[in-house]
């Protein structure tokens, strides 16, 4: 892992994601996929992956699609099943107990592996692979990847309900959200910085169907500059984790688009706890970052953990 080749990582978010597009435009990667044979949909992976699949199985159950999404080290799970499409997304191709829980369902189940290694063991057997087409990631850190993972299982479940947004050209939206944070990170990052740096650690907040981006930026503030950090639904926050607010230098990122902002910025009010807002005005937050593009929920899906994993990269900077 290296902090400067994380960083340039980050910086070609961009690109990467107009790559993607241009393929996706060119041909839709699940197109082997025939919807009436589907029954239910598991989508399998550990960390950035199951994060992403949290997500893309909440969409799917909104479109009456039986679906979830599995820490792929689970022993309980789903029965094989030929009606049973198993997405099983790894960067590395390599994740043990990823490749563990497909081989319960290769040969049984339709198994789609979601991965940066078209070559790697977990597409070894696969009905389907289908590349993320982010890059290498030299830094050693998952980024470019999840944010590819998230925006192929929208393709997905395009795909199985013929619903949702037009996913190429959200991919140039996001590139161009993506892009304005980093050309303007010259005025916003180093007030992140100073907000966030407290003594107790970094608090991440978000909406159910943005969950990823909480859990993907706490997990960035551990695995670079191993800084202590956690993640939280917004509803939840005010039953598991508003109790932190009594006792901590409590800082926080909090995602807007929750109905249940106003609840939990209330507490924080009340307490005197610090809150950077990510793509929107919040009452109360120390400090409200908008980015463009930031007022459409897909595009900040695929955009707004670029600010945690910005602070992330320079806190680990040496």
């Amino acid at each position: 892992m290296n902090p400067e080749l994380y960083l340039a990582d980050l910086e070609a978010k961009p690109a990467a994601l107009a790559g993607l597009a241009d393929a996706l435009e060119a041909g839709d990667p699940f197109g082997a996929l025939l919807p009436e044979g589907i029954r239910r949909v598991l989508l399998l992976g550990m960390g950035s992956s199951r994060y992403a699949a949290g997500v893309a199985a909440l969409r799917l159950r909104t479109a009456g699609i039986d679906a979830a999404a599995e820490y792929a080290s689970a022993s309980l799970s789903y029965p094989a099943d030929p009606k049973t499409l198993v997405v099983a997304v790894s960067a590395t191709g390599g994740s043990r107990e990823t490749l563990d829980a497909v081989a319960r369902h290769r040969g049984r189940s339709f198994v789609a592996a979601v991965t940066e290694r078209p070559d790697s063991p977990i597409a070894e057997g696969a009905d389907l692979v289908v590349p993320m087409l982010a890059g290498e990631e030299r830094g050693g850190v998952a980024c470019r990847t999840f944010q590819h993972t998230l925006a192929l299982l929208l393709a997905l479940n395009h795909r199985l309900t013929g619903a949702g947004p037009d996913v190429p050209a959200l991919l140039r939206r996001s590139a161009e959200a993506t892009a304005d944070l980093l050309d303007r990170r010259g005025e916003w990052l180093e007030p992140a910085m100073a907000l966030l740096d407290g003594p107790a650690g970094v608090y991440t907040i978000a909406p159910a169907e943005r969950l990823s981006s909480a859990e993907q930026s706490a997990l960035m503030f551990r695995e670079g500059p191993r800084r202590a950090a956690d993640a939280c639904e917004t509803g939840d926050w005010a039953h598991v984790d508003v109790y932190l607010t009594k006792t901590l230098d409590y800082r926080a990122v909090l995602f807007p688009g929750s109905r249940y902002d106003g609840q939990a910025m209330d507490w924080i009010r009340q307490r005197g706890s610090t809150v950077l807002a990510v793509g929107g005005d919040v009452p109360g937050a120390a400090a409200c970052l908008r980015y463009r593009h930031d007022d459409d929920p897909d595009v900040a899906l695929l955009t707004e953990t670029l600010v945690c994993e910005l602070v992330a990269a320079h806190w680990w900077l040496p």
